[in-house]
C-alpha cells in the first residue's frame, strides 16, 4: 500500500514498506496468554540470489523500480515514502540495520561499539565511531552531527518540521568522548530502544538549521556517507542517479551507477520485457507471467498456450475465419479488422515474454503484515461485544491462503501486533480473543441485543453495548439474556442459512450463465480476448455497464465526496511510511488505487447482499435485509461500511475483503462495500475515520514499545475539541495498554521489555481494535543474472554487494541496447 502524504506532525513514524473505549476484557485469559515464555518461530527466508563479493563482476548499471520519484530526501518529514527509505539507505549510515531475523544489528562500517554503560542515576550510551568514516567532502563523522539531529528531532523547536522524534525527546545531552571518535549520549529518564536512534543520520549541514532541514534536504543531499553518492535528480526522466562513492572506507560498490526509476505498479511488466528495469516489486500477475515465460523457453518458437486469442475455440476461430472471407463485407471488414487486431497483440506477447525470461522471480515474506481495522469510534462497532463478534466470525486461516497459498508461501495467519514470525519476542496472543466461533460470534451479538427481529422493531430508550453494561445491578440478567440470545440466535441463525444457501445456489447460476453466454457472443464478434491480461483488467471490463444490486447510482456516477483528514472531523494524523500497503508503501506499498479515469470509483454497496453480488442494468432490487437473515436493533439493520482499495495493485486485498463480507454474512452482519482510490484511500476515510471496516498494512519494526505504541495509543481529545488518534485509526485503546508500552520503552532488560510487549499484544487483541490477518507476500523480478538483491525479508540491503555474477553477464538490459 502505497504511502500518502499528512500534515506534519510530532510522532514518530513508524518505520517502513500501504490506525475510546473497550469493553469488559477476560483477565484471567489475558493472563494466561500473555505469560510465558517466547514461541519458537521460523520467518521465511530470504531469497536473493547470494554470492561471494568475489563471484561479483566489477562495474555496469542497475536499474531499480520504485513506484514514484522520492516526496523528499528527508526521512524525518511526514511525507518521506519508500523511495525515501530505499534510496537512503544507500547514502547515510544506518547505525543499527535489522538482520535476517529482524533484529537491529551493530552496523561495523560507522561503529566500533555502542552500549550502556552507565544506568544510575541516568542511562548513558557510549558510542565509538569507526575511524574510517567520513562524509563524502571528506569531514570526519562524529559527536557535531549527533548534537544537531538531536536538536533537530527534540521537539523542542518548532521551526524544525520532523513527524519523528520518540526517543530524542529523551536525550538530555550529548557531549564529546575521550576523543573526537567517542560521543556520549546521557538520558532524561531510560529509553530502552536507543539502537533506533540516529538511524538515518544526516550531517550537520543538514540537521544544523532548520531551512536546510525543512527544504534543502527535500530535493538533494550534498553531503553524505554511505557507499553510494547522489549523482542527480531529473524528474522528467523519473530518475535518482547514486554513483561509487568515491571516499567510501567499507567494501568497494561492485556497480559502476545505480538507478532508482519511478514506474508504476501497472507498467512494471513492460518495462521489464522493455529492459527498463532490472529489479521491480511486482504483483501475481507479473509473477505468473515471468513463471511462464520461463516455462516456454523450449517451445520453439511456437504461440504459448496462454496469452491473446489462446481460449478461442476451433470452432470461434473457424467462424471468425468464414466472417473475413464471406460476402458480407461490412461483416468482411470487421472480422479482418479484429483478426489484425488479434494478430498484433499475440506478437506482442510473444515478444514480452520472450524478453522475460532473463527474469527469475525471487519471493519472500515482506516485513510488513496486513490487518483488518475496526472503527471503534461510533456506530455498532463502538461496542467491543460487535468488534468481537466480527473478529471471531473470520477464517483467519482461509484469508491467509487466500493471498499466501497460490504464491506457495507459508499461510499462517500471523498471531501479533508487535512483531513477525521469526522475530525475537514473537508469541501467538490472538488467545485473549478466540478463534473463529460462530456460536460464539452470534451469542456477542445477541448480547449486544442485535436479533433478526430487531430492525422491525422501534427504538427503546436504552442504551446497548458496552455503555449499558456500566449501569449495574444487571449481573443475572446479564448471564440470562446471553444464553437466550444465543439459542434464539442459533434458531435464526439455522433459517438464514437455508435462506442464504438457496439465494447463493440462484445467484449463483443466474451470474454464471449471463458471464457464459456473454463470453460466447465476444468470441463470435471478435475473437481478441487477451488471456495473459493482468487479473485486474478482466475484473474492470466485467464491471462495464453494471450496477451493483439494490443501487440507485449507474455507471460512471461519481461517488459522493467524504470528509478529509484536515476537514471538519479536526483530526491530527500521520499516516504509515509505506502502504502497503507500498503498502502497503506500506507500509506499507504498504503498501501495497485510483480509477483508470482519475475519478473516485462508485460505490459498491451490498446491504443484506452477497459480498461481491453484481448484475446487469435492470435487475430486481434485493428482498429486505431482515428477510435474509440480516441482524437488526431499534428499526436499523446491523450493516458495516467496509472500505477497499481499487487499484491494479490491490485486487488480492479486494479479495480477502470479499471473503470477510461472506463470513460476516453469516453471523448476520451486512457490509455496505465501498471502493476508492489509493490517493484518498487513507486521507478521506482512513485517518479520519470514514469506515468501519477497513484493510490496510502496518510494517515490522525491531522496536515495539517506540514504533508500536502511537499506533495503539489510547486516542485523547485535543485542545481545540477535536480528537488526536496520532496513528491509531481504530480509535480503539486503553490506558493500560497505555501503560505498558510506556514501561516497555523505559526497561532496559531486553527479556522483561519482549514480556512487557507480549502484555500488551494480549490486551490490543482482547480490545479488537485490529485483527492481524497475514504477513504480506514480497514478489520482486530481478535480472536473473544479478547477485546479493531480490526479495529481503526483514534484512536492510547491502547495496555494494549487489552486482552481475560474472563479467560476460555484465551490464543491465538497457545497457546492453546501447
Amino acid at each position: 500500500m502505497s504511502h500518502v502524504g499528512v500534515p506534519r506532525g510530532t510522532v514518530r513514524k513508524r518505520r517502513s514498506l500501504a490506525l475510546l473505549t473497550t469493553g469488559v476484557l477476560t483477565i484471567p485469559v489475558l493472563a494466561g496468554c500473555s505469560s510465558g515464555g517466547e514461541e519458537t518461530s521460523r520467518g521465511v527466508p530470504q531469497d536473493i540470489a547470494p554470492a561471494a563479493r568475489e563471484t561479483v563482476a566489477d562495474g555496469s548499471t542497475v536499474n531499480w523500480a520504485v513506484d514514484a520519484l522520492p516526496a523528499t530526501f528527508n526521512a524525518f518529514q511526514a511525507d518521506a515514502d519508500s523511495a525515501t527509505t530505499r534510496i537512503t539507505g544507500a547514502l547515510l549510515p544506518s547505525l543499527f540495520p535489522m538482520d535476517k531475523s529482524g533484529q537491529p544489528k551493530l552496523n561495523p562500517d560507522y561503529l566500533e561499539s555502542a552500549k550502556v554503560i552507565e544506568r544510575e542515576p541516568k542511562q548513558v550510551v557510549l558510542y565509538k565511531l569507526n575511524q574510517q568514516a567520513v562524509w563524502s567532502d571528506g569531514r570526519e563523522i562524529g559527536a557535531p552531527d549527533f548534537v544537531a539531529q538531536w536538536r533537530a528531532l527534540s521537539g523542542k523547536d518548532s521551526a524544525f518540521w520532523t513527524a519523528r522524534n520518540s526517543g530524542y525527546e529523551r536525550i538530555e545531552k550529548i557531549e564529546r568522548g575521550a576523543d573526537d571518535l567517542q560521543v556520549r549520549v546521557t538520558f532524561s529518564k531510560p529509553y530502552a530502544d536507543w539502537r533506533s536512534l540516529f538511524s538515518p543520520l544526516y550531517p550537520k549541514e543538514i540537521t544544523g538549521s532548520p531551512d536546510a532541514f525543512n527544504d534543502g534536504a527535500r530535493t538533494t543531499l550534498k553531503n553524505t556517507a554511505g557507499p553510494f553518492v547522489l549523482r542527480s535528480v531529473s524528474t522528467s526522466k523519473g530518475t535518482v542517479t547514486l554513483a561509487r562513492n568515491p571516499r567510501w572506507w567499507g567494501d568497494k560498490a561492485k556497480l559502476d551507477t545505480l538507478v532508482f526509476r519511478a514506474v508504476a505498479a501497472k507498467d512494471r511488466t513492460q518495462a521489464l520485457a522493455d529492459g527498463t528495469v532490472d529489479v521491480a516489486d511486482i504483483d501475481a500477475a507479473t509473477a505468473d507471467r515471468i513463471t511462464l515465460a520461463r516455462r516456454d523457453r523450449g517451445n520453439n518458437g511456437q504461440q504459448p498456450a496462454h496469452g491473446p486469442g489462446s481460449e478461442i475455440t476451433p470452432a470461434a476461430a473457424l467462424r471468425s475465419w468464414a466472417l473475413a472471407h464471406g460476402s458480407d463485407e461490412e461483416a468482411a471488414e470487421i472480422a479482418q479488422a479484429a483478426r489484425e487486431k488479434n494478430r498484433k497483440a499475440v506478437v506482442a506477447y510473444a515478444t514480452e515474454q520472450k524478453a522475460l525470461r532473463d527474469f527469475a522471480v525471487r519471493k519472500s515474506l515482506e516485513p510488513a503484515y496486513t490487518q483488518l481495522a475496526l472503527n471503534g469510534e461510533s456506530g455498532p462497532l463502538a461496542d467491543d461485544r460487535v468488534r468481537r463478534a466480527v473478529a471471531r466470525a473470520l477464517d483467519r486461516q482461509e484469508l491467509a491462503q487466500t493471498v499466501l497459498g497460490p504464491l506457495g508461501l507459508p499461510a499462517k495467519p500471523l498471531g501479533s501486533h508487535l512483531a513477525l514470525a521469526g522475530q525475537p519476542g514473537y508469541k501467538d496472543g490472538s488467545g485473549a480473543l478466540g478463534d473463529q466461533n460462530t456460536k460464539e460470534a452470534q451469542a456477542l451479538l445477541a448480547d449486544a441485543g442485535w436479533t433478526r427481529g430487531g430492525a422491525a422493531q422501534l427504538p427503546k430508550d436504552t442504551k446497548a453495548g458496552s455503555e449499558a453494561e456500566k449501569k449495574g445491578d444487571k449481573d443475572a440478567k446479564e448471564d440470562k439474556d446471553t444464553k437466550d440470545g444465543a439459542e434464539a440466535e442459533k434458531e435464526t441463525a439455522e433459517d438464514a442459512k437455508k435462506d442464504e444457501d438457496k439465494g447463493a445456489k440462484t445467484e449463483k447460476s443466474e451470474k454464471e450463465s449471463k458471464e457464459e453466454k456473454a463470453d460466447e457472443e465476444a468470441e463470435d464478434e471478435k475473437g481478441d480476448k487477451k488471456a495473459g491480461r493482468a487479473s485486474e483488467d478482466s475484473a474492470a471490463s466485467r464491471d462495464e455497464g453494471l450496477y451493483i444490486v439494490g443501487e440507485d447510482n449507474k455507471p460512471g456516477a461519481q461517488a459522493p465526496a467524504h470528509a478529509s483528514a484536515s476537514g471538519a472531523s479536526g483530526l491530527h494524523v500521520i499516516a504509515p511510511a509505506r502502504t502497503a500497503a507500498a503498502q502497503s508503501a506500506a507500509l506499507l506499498r504498504q503498501a501495497g488505487v485510483l480509477g483508470e479515469d482519475g475519478t473516485v470509483a462508485a460505490q459498491d454497496k451490498q446491504p443484506g447482499g452477497a459480498a461481491g453480488a453484481y448484475a446487469p442494468v435492470g435487475t430486481a432490487a434485493p428482498a429486505p435485509a431482515a428477510a435474509k437473515g440480516q441482524l437488526g436493533k431499534d428499526g436499523k439493520t446491523l450493516t458495516l461500511r467496509f472500505v477497499l482499495p481499487s487499484g491494479p495493485g490491490s485486487q488480492s486485498l479486494r479479495s480477502v475483503g470479499d471473503k470477510i463480507a461472506a463470513m460476516l454474512e453469516k453471523i448476520g452482519i451486512g457490509t455496505e462495500i465501498t471502493k476508492v482510490p489509493d490517493e484518498s484511500y487513507f486521507k478521506d476515510h482512513i485517518a479520519s475515520g470514514e469506515y468501519d471496516l477497513a484493510l490496510y498494512s502496518w510494517p515490522a519494526t525491531a522496536y515495539p514499545a517506540t514504533d508500536g505504541r502511537p499506533i495503539y495509543a489510547k486516542p485523547e481529545p485535543a485542545t481545540d475539541g477535536s480528537l488526536l488518534v496520532e496513528q491509531n485509526y481504530t480509535r480503539v485503546g486503553t490506558d493500560h495498554i497505555d501503560q505498558l508500552f510506556d514501561q516497555a520503552a523505559a526497561e532496559l532488560d531486553e527479556k522483561a521489555a519482549r514480556e512487557l510487549m507480549k502484555q500488551a499484544d494480549a490486551r490490543i487483541w482482547a480490545a479488537a481494535g485490529s485483527i492481524p490477518l497475514f504477513q504480506r507476500p514480497q514478489l520482486v523480478a530481478v535480472d536473473k543474472k544479478l547477485a546479493n538483491v531480490g526479495a529481503f525479508g526483514f534484512a536492510a540491503p547491502r547495496y555494494q554487494d549487489i552486482g552481475f555474477k560474472n563479467r560476460q553477464a555484465a551490464g543491465s538490459p538497457a545497457d546492453r541496447k546501447k
